[in-house]
């Protein structure tokens, strides 16, 4: 078995712990972290750029042998079973953790009838990831953050269940910027609003390249992002419900989006 750390003040683990508390951290170095057994496997299946893997001495003997990848440029360590309890942001830690690297920034590539969910504003890590992990299962060809939370958040990536390193996803927070290449790109633009002036998505045309707007959780789209989408969608609502949860509705808009008629 490898050297066991002990101390909270090895360069390793003090790091891992700056980049789950602190997003400055993690733009800084360009890095951010997993924790888990299913998402890290998720993460070298996907040939993600894992620097460091992190076990606690139960997982080493455990899993040591279920990470099956090329780990040349990966610093495996092993930590006591304490300290994996303090790192962990879990209640009962499987005791495996990695570092990763942040991607490069990528745009969208526009070839042919690309479906998109735009996440205008949205703050809750939960909703965020789950609306990836419904993306990745209903096979959308991308998402885009604006001005939503941080999508490399331990609680984002956590939700998404390891849907992060399989869907693309892309950040945009200039709103000039997102329109400019949507428009650009001849993407048609959808605001999804509380509005029953505005079109059911039973009766949307969703052909060709779509982009679907879903706003903030408490307020909803902006009005000024509204009106500059080319038209307003609702989901049709029974009795006096007037609004869903964003996850929830952005799955049924991306069911719209994606289903075969």
């Amino acid at each position: 078995m490898e050297n066991i750390i002990t101390s909270k003040d090895n360069p390793v683990i003090k790091l891992y712990q700056k980049l789950s508390s602190s997003k400055k951290e993690r733009i800084q170095y360009g890095l951010f972290v997993l924790e888990g057994q299913r998402i890290v496997e998720d993460a070298v299946n996907e040939e993600s750029s894992i620097t460091h893997l992190i076990f606690t001495e139960k997982a080493y003997e455990k899993f040591r042998n279920k990470i099956q990848a090329d780990l040349r440029n990966t610093k495996t360590i092993v930590i006591s079973n304490e300290l994996g309890k303090k790192i962990s942001s879990t209640d009962n830690t499987q005791g495996i953790f990695a570092i990763c690297r942040i991607p490069e920034k990528r745009k969208p590539v526009f070839s042919g009838d690309e479906k998109y969910i735009v996440l205008y504003g949205l703050q809750d890590p939960g909703n965020v990831g789950m609306i990836i992990r419904t993306a990745d299962a209903l096979g959308m060809d991308g998402v885009i953050l604006s001005g939503s939370c941080d999508l490399y958040s331990p609680k984002v990536i956590r939700s998404t269940m390891g849907s992060v390193f399989r869907t693309n996803i892309f950040i945009e927070n200039d709103t000039e910027n997102l329109f400019s290449m949507l428009n650009k790109n001849g993407v048609y633009t959808s605001a999804s609003v509380i509005d029953e002036d505005a079109e059911s998505i039973t009766k949307c045309d969703f052909k060709g390249r779509q982009a679907v707007f879903i706003g903030n959780e408490g307020n909803g789209l902006p009005e000024n992002i509204a009106v500059r989408c080319d038209r307003r969608i609702t989901i049709p609502m029974n009795g006096s419900i007037n609004s869903l949860n964003a996850a929830m509705a952005s799955g049924i808009l991306m069911w719209e989006l994606k289903k075969i008629i």
